[in-house]
């Protein structure tokens, strides 16, 4: 007869089986096998040859020429196996070779690991008189000093917010446009009024003066993009196809080419001379608040309201990339005058990349507010204008930011219409000019009463930030 099998809990089967596990172990518990001498020796050789190999002969006692006995011996204890015999391919061997004096053993390997140093002997100097240099650390870029920057003037005659900028050529004059619909030229050294340009029937929102002929570009939320020919002072061309409004344009440096971009979502490349629109620049999903162009690839760069910037091919007329790291709209792009890379602003920071591909160089904080404007000169300063009024001043290589200043607002305006809406240095790059929402022009230039001990640098970083010049 069968007998009826004792059914037992999971619970009790695992411990049950927990202690027949601990029984049978018992007896080894805390009796760990000792080390194998030989099996250290290699270990400790492997790991002195990975670590110091192309300078163990400088170790020892700075012979001309490595020991072959001391190498042979060593190469023999990294080869040599469990079997006792030390010839690779044989049973019981474990081949490590070649062996850490062999200068052929290293050659075009960089000595890796911490700790790795470079000897003198591979740049022309001799085995016996080379030194030991430990490998240079990154080091941690400090910011250039620049001086403070004051307002010196303020220009106002405008009747409406002051929404746009441009410079002459010749740095001898810039004109503005604003919400009063006229276009405005000033002479850049006294500040006076020079001409009034009267045709748009709506803001003006972008400004271009051509640097290959005497022309004036501008562009409006009336749709309309305008030429104007400065030697006669009126409109000679329009070029029509935007569908709703127009709020930046850019004139290519090298070919007769003009690029506007606004609400309706594109950026529409223009010949100057026919009126033609040679592209239409599809794919942002909102307005496109700011377009430059440069001579290199990628020859146009917009920002726009859907939080992205796009890099286009001019001659394929399509996106090279889009550039997704910004969280809200980007209403500014500014192109480095030196260096072959562009920043962008946004209410989240302001980023800087770096073409062709639009690679990611860092973040700049701390200007909290929403960003409408950033203009950089030759000497690495970075201007960026917010929307409350407020102007932060940037190194550009550490992201240092050396400057906050919130001028005041023009004598009867509210504080509300303290906002920034242009910014632009001119040529020499000593003078900034801002377009502000009291309806003034303000300028600015450095403080030269300023020293290195006035102003001091206070650089403290929050995080590590290495060069990456």
């Amino acid at each position: 007869m069968f007998q009826d099998v004792q059914k037992h809990s999971v619970h009790t089967l695992v411990f049950r089986s927990l202690k027949r596990t601990h029984d049978m172990f018992l007896s080894e518990h805390g009796h760990l096998p000792s080390q194998d001498e030989m099996s250290h020796k290699i270990k400790m050789a492997v790991k002195r040859r990975d670590l110091y190999g192309p300078v163990l002969h400088l170790g020892r006692g700075q012979r001309a020429a490595p020991s072959h006995k001391a190498d042979k011996s060593e190469h023999l204890a990294i080869t040599a196996g469990p079997g006792g015999r030390g010839a690779a391919g044989r049973p019981g061997t474990m081949a490590v070779a070649p062996y850490a004096g062999d200068p052929s053993a290293d050659a075009g390997r960089p000595a890796g690991g911490q700790g790795a140093l470079v000897s003198q002997e591979g740049r022309g100097g001799s085995g016996a008189q080379g030194a030991l240099v430990p490998r240079r650390p990154a080091v941690m870029p400090k910011p250039s000093w620049h001086p403070p920057w004051k307002l010196y003037r303020v220009i106002s005659g405008h009747q409406g917010w002051v929404r746009c900028l441009a410079f002459e050529p010749g740095n001898e004059w810039f004109c503005t446009g604003a919400g009063d619909r006229i276009i405005k030229i000033f002479d850049l050294a006294s500040g006076k009024l020079k001409l009034s340009l009267t045709g748009h029937v709506s803001t003006v929102r972008g400004l271009a003066v051509s640097k290959r002929q005497p022309y004036l570009f501008s562009c409006g939320e009336d749709k309309q993009v305008k030429c104007w020919d400065l030697e006669y002072n009126k409109v000679i061309r329009h070029y029509h196809g935007h569908l709703s409004a127009c709020y930046a344009l850019a004139l290519h440096p090298t070919i007769d080419v003009l690029v506007t971009a606004g609400r309706d979502s594109v950026a529409r490349v223009w010949d100057i001379r026919t009126k033609a629109a040679v592209h239409t620049l599809a794919g942002h999903t909102n307005t496109v608040a700011s377009v430059v162009c440069q001579a290199t690839d990628p020859q146009i760069i917009t920002g726009s309201h859907d939080s992205t910037i796009r890099l286009w091919d001019l001659a394929a007329g399509k996106s090279m990339a889009t550039l997704t790291n910004h969280k809200k709209s980007v209403r500014a792009v500014a192109l480095h005058p030196k260096l072959y890379m562009f920043a962008s602003a946004s209410p989240d920071n302001i980023k800087q990349w770096r073409c062709p591909e639009g690679k990611f160089v860092q973040n700049l904080t701390g200007h909290n507010s929403i960003l409408n404007c950033l203009a950089i000169n030759s000497d690495g300063v970075m201007v960026s204008g917010g929307d409350n009024g407020t102007l932060h001043f940037w190194d550009w290589r550490t992201g240092y930011n050396f400057q906050r200043m919130q001028p005041p607002v023009q004598p009867g305006s509210l504080d509300s219409e303290a906002g920034v809406f242009a910014l632009g240095f001119d040529h020499s790059g000593t003078r900034l000019i801002s377009c502000d929402g009291d309806k003034t022009i303000k300028l600015y230039r450095e403080d030269d009463t300023a020293t290195e001990e006035s102003h001091p640098i206070n650089w403290r970083p929050n995080i590590l930030k290495r060069a990456r010049y």
